[in-house]
Parts: structure tokens; C-alpha cells; sequence
């Protein structure tokens, strides 16, 4: 599809997209004849294994957790269904969770997309469809009444297309510069319970930082900084209390500054200069296994914590990076990225507004692909759990206009996009079914799930029956 049209031109090509896929079809779930099961041991592969039945421990939580860690599933259910044919780089896992506030450079603090493991070129539709389909589920879990989970997506929706007009007549430079600050939320509120909960996320912001962490977490031992054991959470893969078994690749290096001397070398170069001489006065300390989120437990995942002359930490988080789950699923669309950190970072860089200045890439031992960033840095996440209906009505706008402009930035098709939707309701109902059928689904495969860790198919265990079994 040409961009170099003019803008109401643009507008009456995604109009014309109707004729191949109707708005209304998007109330489709797609192709779920399928064994969800068999879809997330697919996606197991390759993980630690002591840590797999972990991540299905957690996601037994609720439906929505399942969901969060289930991301192949969905992306499996998508691909039968219509799409505009607009192929972009989008999140790929754009659930509610997926989203929240970090520090810029310049220590202001954002709200942006947070997760980009599974990037990839692909239908705009696709994040839009996975962040519904969470909200109707997240209601659920806090017990809303249907009709407020129908409100909440099609206000929702209908910000995501407001936006999305917006951005289509604004400028490439002002659209890449375009930020939405927490400050200016803050501001801009006319309700002083929105303007509460981001006075007090924004406090807590300000004590997330590295030096506050530091004491958290480490010790100094024999003149160097340590990072503490706390399995399965956190340990340090050479030490005692290892969750690696003894035939693991990484168990053959036998040191952890072998590992990460492996890591840090190649990222470096993938830094620009000046950032390259900003990490030269840092010098490593130590380097351990750190378990994170819910789909992503399992993975190998580290932090490298560095201190600088003046005993002043930074940590790396180091995040392996494999293939994206939509990558077998999308109807158009391949990523021209060989490495899958490269993938990670180049999308991150696309869709946020301001990303970590530490973001690179690189190869592990065996040729595992890694992206390194900082961890914690000021960062925030939304507490739906004590979310009320209009708390969570608030957030769902705020993620759907952050999407719009994630998608108007990355693809350059705002016009288009806008055009295809219109000024009407008609693509926010569709969406408001697909969300209600989707979520369906999505209990009947938290039953499967759930059946097949009760019969030993799979295996789950909490977090406190690991701890439990650790220090027995």
C-alpha cells in the first residue's frame, strides 16, 4: 500500500480495505479447533526445566493469567480470521499487563508499551483484538457485570480510533516526538481519583530505582557487591542453590564472569558510542538468574548488577529472546531480523516513544539471542487488582490511545487505519463481541489447562511449594 498519497487519498484507500474484510467480520475468533495444551508445550521448548512447572503455577492463578502466559494460543486462533492486509511491526502480546510507566533519559516519567518479546511484523487488528479480549477478562476477574466489560472495550475501541484520526493528520516528526507523560495525565485529569492513583504510582516510581534496589537484593562480600539468593526467584546459576541441572551448557562454563563477559562483549557494540563510554565506568559484580513475568518464566533470564567508582549500581536485565509466537501464524508480514534480540530491540525502538538507553542485543554461549536493558528503572505497573470499574475504564482509554500511537508510529498508516475504521460504532461493537467471544474461549482453555495439570499432563507447582521443596 503506497504512502506517498495525500492524506484524505490515504483515508479513502483503508475505506476501500471494507470491501475485502468488513468491520463487522472482526467479531470472529477464529480457528480453535485446536489442542491448547499441545500449543503451550510447543511453547515450553527449549526453557529451563526445573522452572517450566512454575510457569504453569502461575498461570493457574485465574483465566487471566492463563491468558497472559498463553500468547501462542491466541496467536494460533488469529490467523483464521479477516484482516485489512495492513502489515506492520506491532507488540505481538498487547494484553493490559503489557503496558506502564517508565523513566526517560531524562528522568521524566512515560507511559508506553513495556513488553516486546514477541514483536513482529504483522495486522494492526492483532494487538488491538489481544488488549479487548484482556479487559473482558480482567472484568471478569474483578467481578464486574458484563455490561461494564462491554463499556470499557468500546470506549476502548472508539479512543484507539479517535487517536488513530489524530495521528493521521499529523506530521512525521511531531507524531515520532509525541509522549505521553505521566505528568501531563496527571494535569490534564478532571478526576481526583485518577489524579490519586497517579500521585501515588508516580511516588513509587521515584523510589524504584537502582540504589534503592541494591540494598534489596545484594551484599557486599570481601569488597564485592553480591546479589542474595531468593529461589526460585532469583539464584545464582553456579552456586548452591541452582535450578539448572547438571548437563545444562551454562553449567559447563563453570563461572559466572565466563557467562557474562560471553554477553556483555558482543552488546556493547550494539551501543552507540557515547552510551558505550557511559557503561565503561561501570565494572561487573555479579551476575544471577532472575525469574520474570508469567509467559516468560522458563526463558533465560539474568541480571548483571555493575557499580561504578563511586559504589553507585546498574543493573542490566539480560533477556533471552526467542522466536515470536506470531511468527508462524501471520497471514503477511516476515521479520527481516535473522537474530531475535535484534528483533526485540529494533521493534521496542519503533513503537515506544523514548526507549532505555542500555537497550541492546546479543549471543549467549550455544547461540542463544539475547536483548539486555536496564531492570526496575523507575518502572511501574498498573494495580488492576484493586481496580474498580471506573479505575479500570480510565486505564483501558490510556492503553488504547498508547496503542494508536505505537501503531500510527511504527507502520506510517494512520491515514489508512483511520479510514478503515470510520467515525462510527461499527468496529468497536465487533470488537466488543470478538472480546466476549475470545473471552469464552479462554475459560473453556483455562479448563482444559487446568484438567491437564490435575492429571499430570503437565506439570504446575507454586511458588511456595518450590520454596518449600528447596529448603526442606
Amino acid at each position: 500500500m503506497s504512502q506517498t498519497s495525500q492524506p484524505q487519498e490515504r483515508i479513502r484507500q483503508g475505506r476501500a480495505l471494507r470491501k475485502s474484510a468488513g468491520r463487522g467480520s472482526h467479531k470472529a475468533i477464529g480457528n480453535t479447533k485446536r489442542d491448547p495444551i499441545a500449543l503451550l508445550e510447543t511453547s515450553s521448548k527449549g526453557r529451563v526445566e526445573r522452572l517450566i512447572p512454575l510457569r504453569y503455577g502461575r498461570m493457574l492463578a485465574s483465566p487471566f493469567a492463563f491468558y497472559r502466559g498463553s500468547a501462542i494460543v491466541q496467536a494460533h486462533d488469529l490467523a483464521a480470521t479477516p484482516h485489512t492486509g495492513i502489515s506492520h511491526q506491532i507488540c505481538g502480546d498487547c494484553h493490559l499487563m503489557n503496558f506502564g510507566g517508565f523513566a526517560t533519559p531524562e528522568r521524566n516519567l512515560v507511559f508506553d508499551l513495556s513488553d516486546f518479546d514477541e514483536t513482529h511484523p504483522g495486522p494492526w487488528e492483532w494487538d488491538l483484538k489481544r488488549l479487548v479480549a484482556s479487559l473482558t477478562l480482567c472484568a471478569r476477574h474483578l467481578g464486574f457485570k458484563p455490561g461494564t466489560a462491554d463499556d470499557i472495550v468500546a470506549a476502548a475501541v472508539n479512543n484507539y480510533r479517535d487517536f488513530m484520526a489524530k495521528y493521521a493528520e499529523m506530521g512525521a516528526l511531531d507524531l515520532w516526538y509525541d509522549k505521553i507523560t505521566l505528568a501531563g495525565i496527571f494535569d490534564k485529569s478532571q478526576y481526583a481519583a485518577t489524579r490519586k492513583v497517579l500521585a501515588r504510582s508516580m511516588a513509587k516510581a521515584q523510589q524504584r530505582t537502582h540504589d534503592n534496589l541494591l540494598p534489596k537484593i545484594g551484599q557486599k562480600v570481601d569488597g564485592r557487591w553480591m546479589m542474595t539468593d531468593a529461589p526460585p526467584v532469583l539464584f545464582h546459576i553456579h552456586g548452591g542453590s541452582t535450578l539448572f541441572a547438571a548437563d545444562d551448557d551454562w553449567m559447563q562454563i563453570g563461572h559466572w564472569e565466563s557467562l557474562a563477559n560471553k554477553l556483555f562483549n558482543e552488546y556493547r557494540t550494539t551501543l552507540n558510542s557515547s552510551h558505550r563510554q557511559l557503561l565503561s565506568y561501570f565494572k561487573m559484580q555479579d551476575l544471577a538468574f532472575k525469574v520474570v513475568g508469567v509467559g516468560s518464566v522458563g526463558t533465560r533470564c539474568l541480571v548483571l548488577l555493575m557499580t561504578d567508582d563511586q559504589d553507585q549500581p546498574l543493573f542490566l536485565q539480560i533477556k533471552q529472546a526467542v522466536k515470536s509466537v506470531l511468527a508462524p501464524y501471520v497471514p503477511v508480514g516476515k521479520s527481516t531480523f535473522k537474530h531475535e534480540g535484534q528483533r526485540v530491540v529494533a521493534g521496542q525502538r519503533m513503537m515506544q516513544a523514548t526507549s532505555d538507553l542500555f537497550l541492546g542485543a546479543s549471543t549467549g554461549p550455544s547461540g542463544r539471542h539475547f536483548y539486555l536493558r536496564q531492570l526496575r528503572d523507575m518502572k511501574i505497573s498498573a494495580e488492576v487488582e484493586v481496580f474498580d470499574e471506573f479505575m479500570l475504564g480510565r486505564y483501558a482509554l490510556l492503553c488504547a490511545r498508547t496503542l494508536a500511537r505505537a501503531h500510527a508510529r511504527a507502520g506510517g498508516y494512520a491515514p489508512e487505519i483511520s479510514g478503515y475504521i470510520g467515525k462510527g460504532a461499527q468496529f468497536a461493537e465487533a470488537l466488543v463481541k470478538y472480546a466476549n467471544g475470545y473471552a469464552d474461549q479462554v475459560q473453556k482453555d483455562f479448563e482444559a489447562f487446568r484438567a491437564a495439570c490435575r492429571t499430570g499432563r503437565l506439570m504446575a507447582r507454586s511458588e511456595e511449594d518450590f520454596v518449600a521443596d528447596l529448603y526442606v
